[in-house]
């Protein structure tokens, strides 16, 4: 699955470990392990990029600006609106490939013709809540990080969604799933982009092999009699787009029926005109 529709983002060129990504007019350099080939870098932008990352030998890493970045710059991906800002560990605040994702659930929540609510788990800063509410879904944001809370928070208001109904929480994920069965919660719609590794508010330890089969089975009895669809995204090697629709047809197929369907996503490369692979999902929908 292959992401077309952006304007203000693109994928310039990968060669030697790099990426060169234009993100609105700050022209970025990132580094990506999966770019194992070292083609020629002909773009001149090679040599005008406004910052580069650069790992470091003891691990982790830190942005060099070559030009100038601003502390914060906005972009669009049609009427959506993404603060961002150079962060640490070389990413900017959103995951560009995930718009293949953002316009799939939109397709569904328009096409369903019934008020729908979503529960966005590990909701990071805000994209997929935001392509849900501009659909004209409620939305649940959940994610362990105020300050990512707070960031999707603003992308809402830069997007002109404040007025929208959602709930922005910072909570463990799989807490918060639990006290929802509890209290008899529901949602027609779940998403769930879940880091390989992370820590709740509380100094919970997440690892994504180990707890996706759980999180996944917990959310199950969350889901409302008539769901819409189940989104699970990972960025791990270990979990397969293949394995995960399989874990989605075993534990959420088998209550529902629907369809499943999974594959790798990817950002075409201008210079090359090839896909790079940038991670993978399955869904789960209904007929």
């Amino acid at each position: 699955m292959r992401v077309s529709n952006w304007k203000d983002y693109e994928l310039i060129d990968a060669s030697a470990g790099e990426r060169l990504e234009r993100w609105g007019k700050v022209i970025l350099i990132r580094p990506d392990p999966q770019i194992l080939w070292d083609t020629p870098k002909k773009d001149p932008l090679w040599e005008q990029a406004d910052a580069r990352y650069r790992r470091s030998s003891t691990g982790g890493g830190k942005w060099q600006v070559l030009r100038h970045v601003p502390p914060v710059w906005s972009i669009r991906y049609g009427e959506l609106k993404f603060r961002l800002k150079t962060m640490g560990f070389k990413h900017t605040g959103i995951f560009p490939e995930q718009a293949v994702n953002w316009d799939l659930v939109t397709g569904l929540i328009h096409r369903a013709n019934r008020p729908i609510r979503v529960l966005n788990l590990f909701g990071y800063t805000g994209a997929a809540t935001l392509a849900c509410l501009r659909a004209g879904a409620q939305v649940c944001h959940v994610d362990a990080s105020k300050g990512m809370v707070a960031w999707a928070k603003e992308n809402a208001a830069e997007s002109g969604l404040s007025d929208r109904p959602v709930r922005w929480l910072v909570d463990d994920c799989q807490k918060f799933v639990r006290r929802e069965h509890r209290r008899g919660n529901t949602y027609d719609g779940i998403i769930m982009d879940p880091p390989s590794y992370g820590r709740g508010p509380g100094g919970e330890v997440w690892k994504l092999e180990e707890q996706i089969y759980t999180l996944v089975e917990e959310c199950v009895p969350i889901l409302s009699h008539h769901p819409l669809f189940f989104l699970l995204n990972s960025y791990t090697a270990g979990l397969s787009p293949a394995v995960m629709e399989y874990l989605l047809g075993v534990l959420v197929g088998r209550h529902f029926g629907g369809k499943l369907s999974s594959g790798e996503i990817g950002l075409p490369v201008t210079r090359s005109g090839l896909i790079l692979p940038c991670g993978g999902t399955a869904v789960w929908q209904a007929e």
